[in-house]
């Protein structure tokens, strides 16, 4: 490849609200005058980037592959292993753009500008770690990980059912969070963003995550912006001339989720490494 189209951008920092506002001063009589600034004029809060170049990150669910370019290429991530739940073939199928930017990733990762990638397909988010090709092969078994992404979950339109959906989604997390905890650093995060509003807020993910060991560290509203050439891509796949629906402009929520306890962490790492062992994939969560 020619020039790298790696471009270095310093991490988020948090800047407080400016109070000297002119909204709501008095005016000459007394009175306050209620005014209504132009978006132009309310302060910008810069977006929170809960990633460094030093963290080791497993991006669960990959669509198009765009967010861990960007990762890597705006906010220099050096260790990425993302994994999608797509064949190669039907990924090419689904999302044809997937094949730049995965051969940006590999190219930038053969002239030595990663310290380690692995693009990984065929990946199920509920069997992490397991043995066969669905838990992500050594590469995810390794463990270690500061940072465990997954970006939108959804298990696709299994139904018409709104209840019926809402459990199936609420039963892919549980899963997901069972799957991925064994596999967090000491003091690493599994980090979510979901959709905010309803069908999204049905799925209580707070709750889900707190029965199975973990608690939210903190939440914050996910700035798409903030990651330059990301791409919401559908369950489904793209959509024939764009459509007029962008999941990058939709309100969003992102969740750090840590671990409660270490003992019980050490508990589900034991466990976790007893199946490994034996190659099996019957311990599902019931």
């Amino acid at each position: 490849m020619g020039k790298s189209r790696k471009q270095r951008h310093s991490g988020s920092t948090f800047r407080p609200y400016n109070k000297d506002s002119k909204l709501n001063k008095p005016q000459s009589n007394g009175k306050f005058k209620q005014s209504h600034p132009s978006s132009a004029n309310i302060p910008q809060v810069p977006p929170i980037i809960p990633f460094n170049p030093t963290h080791r990150i497993l991006l669960v669910g990959e669509g198009d592959f765009s967010f861990t370019r960007s990762l890597f290429t705006h906010h220099n991530c050096q260790s990425l292993i993302a994994t999608c739940y797509d064949s190669a073939a039907t990924l090419a199928e689904k999302y044809p753009q997937s094949a730049e930017y995965i051969r940006d990733l590999e190219d930038s990762a053969r002239q030595g500008e990663l310290t380690e990638l692995n693009i990984i397909h065929g990946v199920d988010a509920t069997k992490l770690g397991k043995g066969g090709s669905a838990g992500g092969g050594k590469p995810v078994r390794r463990g270690g990980f500061d940072r465990v992404v997954f970006n939108f979950p959804h298990v696709g339109g299994l139904t018409n059912d709104v209840n019926r959906q809402v459990r199936h989604n609420q039963e892919l997390l549980v899963n997901f969070f069972k799957a991925a905890a064994p596999l967090l650093a000491p003091e690493g995060t599994i980090v979510v963003t979901i959709f905010e509003g309803e069908p999204y807020s049905l799925w209580n993910i707070r709750d889900l995550a707190r029965h199975t060991g973990l608690k939210v560290g903190r939440s914050f509203k996910f700035q798409a912006k903030a990651y330059p050439g990301y791409k919401h891509a559908r369950t489904l796949g793209n959509i024939e001339g764009g459509g007029g629906w962008k999941g990058e402009d939709r309100d969003a929520r992102t969740y750090l989720f840590e671990r409660k306890d270490d003992e019980g962490v050490q508990a589900q790492l034991t466990k976790q490494k007893k199946r490994d062992d034996g190659s099996s994939d019957s311990d599902e969560d019931d």
